[in-house]
């Protein structure tokens, strides 16, 4: 019996599903895919609630895309990319799971970083009204680099911290900074084995008095089915990568600038020992 506590003791046990997907609602969450394992995203996001029926449908005559592909190079390395139709914008982005959760360590840490460039011709209009004119392509880049922080309680809840860093090539405005942080949270709450409540928040710590921008919130219904997972979720962002819904957010919830829209995601595994195992 003590050889058997002994092993015990020195047994690590590893907290596992701490979300559903990679993806909380807007930004990422701690989980990677498995090795040779590849997530395919669809992002959609519909016009702003209050803007109106006769003109918009309560916002369903509008929407926003974002297509995605992620794929496990290890189980703690994933690389990804993604094309937006807001700003035209391509995405590229890779997350490593540093620490993992177990009876030894009370945190998840994954560390993320991405690179995005807008491709619209210059001289188009952010969401808030500015005309951005670029000069050359890395004026059309910003770079996020985040540390997310999770920990799960128990079977039903689930709480994460996102620090997040910013840099913008070219800020927006002579009173806008190139490089903001922010810090974001949130969490999930899982009502049954297939379905779970989500919430995610996050706040820019150095926006100027003078910006129109507002930190965002994001609220979910996700649902799994065997390889599918579907968010519905309502969010005062419209775009769906960091640099857009971290920083550039221009409706508030108070007034009815809310989008409503759904993530769909697909996995495919092109594991060859788990198939050979199958047959």
């Amino acid at each position: 019996m003590k050889i058997l506590d002994t092993e015990s003791k020195n047994q690590v046990d590893y907290a596992t599903a701490t979300f559903k997907g990679t993806r909380l609602i807007n930004g990422q969450t701690i989980e990677t895919v498995n090795k040779n394992h590849l997530n395919f995203w669809i992002s959609h996001r519909f016009g702003a609630i209050n803007s109106g029926f006769i003109e918009n449908f309560f916002g369903l005559d509008e929407a926003r895309i974002r297509l995605g592909l992620e794929y496990g190079i290890t189980d703690q390395l994933t690389i990804g990319a993604g094309r937006s139709s807001q700003e035209k914008m391509y995405d590229f982005y890779a997350k490593y799971k540093l620490l993992r959760q177990s009876n030894l360590i009370p945190v998840t840490l994954t560390l993320y970083g991405s690179n995005a460039i807008s491709t619209v011709a210059t001289g188009s209009a952010l969401e808030s009204g500015t005309v951005m004119k670029y000069y050359d392509n890395l004026e059309r880049m910003t770079y996020t680099g985040q540390a997310i922080i999770a920990r799960k309680f128990n079977d039903k809840l689930s709480l994460q911290l996102m620090p997040t860093f910013l840099h913008f090539n070219k800020a927006e405005t002579t009173d806008t900074p190139n490089n903001i942080l922010a810090l974001g949270a949130g969490g999930r709450l899982k009502l049954s084995k297939r379905l779970s409540l989500s919430a995610e928040y996050y706040a820019n710590f150095n926006r100027p008095s003078s910006s129109n921008y507002h930190n965002s919130l994001a609220l979910g219904f996700d649902i799994e089915t065997g390889g599918h997972v579907f968010q519905f979720h309502l969010t005062n962002s419209r775009g769906m990568i960091e640099r857009q819904f971290i920083a550039q957010t221009t409706k508030q919830w108070s007034d009815g600038g809310i989008f409503y829209g759904f993530n769909i995601s697909r996995s495919f595994s092109f594991d060859k020992r788990a198939k050979g195992m199958n047959k």
